[in-house]
């Protein structure tokens, strides 16, 4: 295919890897653009996003952008979206002249939103996949370009969903492109009367009852494997599960971390008064 002018707007490691999967396949942003250094971590060191490491390591040019200008984007013949962290304006996403799109891992309109992996693992579903689309203004919305299902696997957390999912929605994307280059891609619009949401995670959210359906707890322990974890509470002190399974229809703790302490085997905190 002939080559295409793209800039790519992404932040976290999901952003960098789909950068290096396209790389692998000879396709190289022109620009990146990517979220601000920020504080983090306990000692709230200035930190580069995964996505700024990537481009200087590869020597690409990037800007961080508080805010977006459309000046600052013009003669891009493609946008590529990956986990950029914010909302692009209409007038941005409509400057390319091939579009811009992105990458999502549900099957839309199923999941849209921020958290469509966690949210398909706590629902139990037993299959997801990635989709490319064409975005638009309104969240996850856009006309369908590519789509590839999945299974979910019955013990599988998140981060090891989301693991797959980057590579096989890098490789999609590879696919694709040429096709939206050559104008030759089907745009599948989506049924809003199907569409489902799912919201930011919280801290929060990762808090159990252990008395609670031992499903849906189990369910929670793989969703939340990296944040917030799966918690509960005992003497006002909180206990992150490091370590579960479902066996025979019971949720079964196999370690815990006390708040404070290191992890412990889950019966010897039985044993505690």
């Amino acid at each position: 295919m002939s080559k295409v002018n793209f800039a790519f707007f992404g932040t976290p490691d999901v952003a960098s890897e789909t950068l290096e999967i396209l790389k692998e396949a000879g396709f190289l942003p022109s620009l990146i653009v990517t979220s601000p250094d920020k504080p983090q971590g306990r000692k709230m060191f200035v930190t580069p996003p995964p996505v700024k490491v990537w481009a200087e390591k590869n020597n690409i040019n990037y800007i961080q952008p508080e805010t977006l200008e459309e000046k600052s984007f013009h003669g891009f013949d493609l946008f590529i979206i990956v986990a950029y962290g914010k909302i692009l304006p209409e007038n941005i996403l409509n400057i390319p002249k091939l579009g811009s799109i992105n990458i999502h891992y549900s099957l839309l309109p199923k999941y849209r939103g921020a958290a469509p992996v966690e949210s398909a693992i706590l629902n139990g579903d037993t299959e997801t996949g990635v989709v490319i689309q064409k975005m638009q203004f309104e969240l996850d919305s856009g006309p369908i370009l590519a789509e590839e299902s999945v299974n979910i696997l019955p013990y599988e957390t998140a981060p090891e969903l989301r693991a797959r999912l980057i590579k096989i929605g890098g490789e999609l994307l590879v696919k694709t492109l040429p096709k939206i280059v050559a104008g030759d891609v089907r745009h599948k619009m989506q049924d809003e009367s199907k569409a489902t949401y799912s919201k930011k995670i919280k801290k929060e959210d990762g808090q159990i009852d252990l008395n609670d359906n031992p499903i849906k707890n189990y369910n929670k322990f793989r969703a939340y494997a990296l944040w917030p974890r799966t918690f509960f509470f005992k003497n006002n002190k909180r206990i992150i599960v490091t370590e579960a399974i479902l066996e025979n229809g019971e949720f079964i703790i196999r370690k815990v971390v006390p708040e404070g302490k290191k992890e412990i085997i889950y019966k010897d905190l039985k044993l505690q008064n």
